[in-house]
């Protein structure tokens, strides 16, 4: 049986305003569960309410009401045990400008108490590529870097849950690549990962579940699949030979647009198939060249749940 790594039911946070009765619900009674060993995306727009959640887990927020457990320890009875069993990269990078990487751990270590003896300051370095910088001043590396010494510091007591908030903002292309290699890493060494993004396509191919919060409140929580199964419009671009000018394409359920040689058809999967349209066409003597399908992806999905 899967563990349950994170366990959030009906939480809810408010806050007050200065106007009397008046008050924001930055979550309300949002429940999901985060399995052992997978990577869970939380996505949703700005001041949807991931923040707070985070801040709570972190211990900077304190919840309205609601429960919350963290490896099997709740936050109200064990909050230390909480904080020793996750590991918090934030989005901005908050480092000594003139702390080697080796110190910044040691030194992180030391705050939560962890023995020399039983540091494995090395083997994080090891782990997240940083071992040949372990004594460059921390100015000196690159952004990279710097993101990925944010996630060794987050290790350095060993936690078996990893929350990455934003961990490729502002990070070019390659180091993005080297970066979500060093995730997939640590999840296969059986770390448990919470992932916060406004990449969508990241998510798209990071995540196993992924929990779509707007306004406070879980619009969708499932596979990332399932999610991407709930757009049922599909577009297909068709190369052809020629096209006749005037040519008028009418077809039940489906919308046809003509830019020089390429048409465009759009249609609902579940009222047309994809057999019966390029009948259609052969029938109107047009000659296909090439064909270009364009699924639905996360972005498409994420617009439809959270739009007003």
């Amino acid at each position: 049986m899967t563990k349950i790594a994170l366990s959030v039911e009906k939480l809810t946070k408010i806050y007050k305003t200065k106007e009397k009765d008046n008050e924001i619900k930055a979550l309300n009674s949002i429940t999901f569960d985060v399995k052992q060993g997978e990577i869970f995306g939380l996505l949703g727009p700005n001041g949807a309410g991931k923040t707070t959640f985070l801040n709570i887990l972190a211990g900077t927020v304190i919840k309205t009401k609601g429960k919350v457990e963290v490896w099997g320890f709740d936050l109200d009875q064990n909050p230390r045990q909480v904080r020793a069993s996750i590991g918090i990269v934030p989005q901005e990078v908050n480092l000594d400008a003139f702390f080697s990487p080796k110190m910044l751990l040691e030194l992180q270590a030391g705050l939560f108490g962890v023995k020399k003896s039983e540091r494995i300051t090395k083997m994080i370095l090891d782990l997240v590529s940083l071992e040949k910088q372990a004594d460059s001043y921390s100015r000196n590396l690159s952004g990279g870097m710097k993101r990925r010494l944010l996630i060794a510091k987050a290790m350095v007591h060993q936690p078996p849950i990893l929350v990455l908030d934003e961990p490729t903002a502002g990070v070019d292309v390659e180091l993005r690549k080297n970066l979500w290699s060093n995730v997939k890493q640590l999840n296969n060494e059986g770390v448990t990962i919470i992932l916060t993004t406004h990449y969508l396509f990241e998510a798209q191919e990071m995540c196993n579940r992924i929990a779509i919060v707007n306004k406070g409140n879980i619009v969708a929580l499932d596979t990332t699949q399932k999610l991407l199964d709930r757009i049922n419009t599909k577009k297909i671009q068709f190369k052809l030979k020629g096209i006749s000018n005037g040519i008028d394409l009418k077809f039940d359920n489906v919308e046809f647009l003509i830019n020089e040689n390429i048409i465009t058809a759009s249609y609902d999967k579940s009222k047309c198939k994809f057999d019966d349209l390029v009948r259609y066409l052969q029938q109107n003597s047009l000659e296909i060249l090439d064909i270009v399908t364009d699924d639905a992806d996360l972005e498409d999905v994420f617009i439809q749940l959270t739009k007003s």
